[in-house]
């Protein structure tokens, strides 16, 4: 879901004259013609701010479920997996920076009234809260 949420262009939504339009973290999309997202210079640093803690974020789940498997099979029983917990509540923090980031920084661009957040902004927050979740069930969950 996070990958899906990172890599697809539709982060915010609309209508236009010339048809639907949508804009991710890479691209936007007038008509089905894509192109480079062009935004103030003020807040170009910013996208990429958000492009960089969304890849880490990915990064981070990736690692955390390695490291959910190999302490699968190398912990001893009874203990915690707090190593993979931690990663993952690391993924967590990155998700809630660059969600945030987006919220404050991007709206005022995308003000038309059918304007609205795309499916990629709503599981963007969605992966938020599972890998709050999932983190701290990894902090608990004990091996058998």
């Amino acid at each position: 879901m996070l990958f899906v949420s990172t890599i697809a262009n539709v982060w915010m939504a609309g209508t236009s004259s010339q048809g639907t339009n949508s804009t991710g973290l890479w691209l936007n999309c007038d008509a089905g013609k894509c192109h480079q997202i062009a935004f103030a210079e003020g807040d170009m640093s910013s996208l990429k701010a958000v492009q960089a803690f969304m890849i880490l974020a990915i990064i981070f789940s990736f690692v955390s479920l390695v490291m959910f498997v190999v302490q699968l099979f190398t912990m001893e029983k009874g203990k915690r997996f707090y190593i993979t917990g931690a990663i993952m509540l690391i993924c967590w923090l990155f998700i809630l920076i660059a969600v945030s980031i987006y919220t404050a920084r991007f709206p005022h661009y995308f003000t038309a009234p059918k304007d609205h957040h795309g499916y990629s902004f709503i599981l963007a927050w969605i992966c938020f809260c599972f890998s709050f979740i999932i983190g701290i069930l990894y902090l608990v969950l004990r091996k058998k």
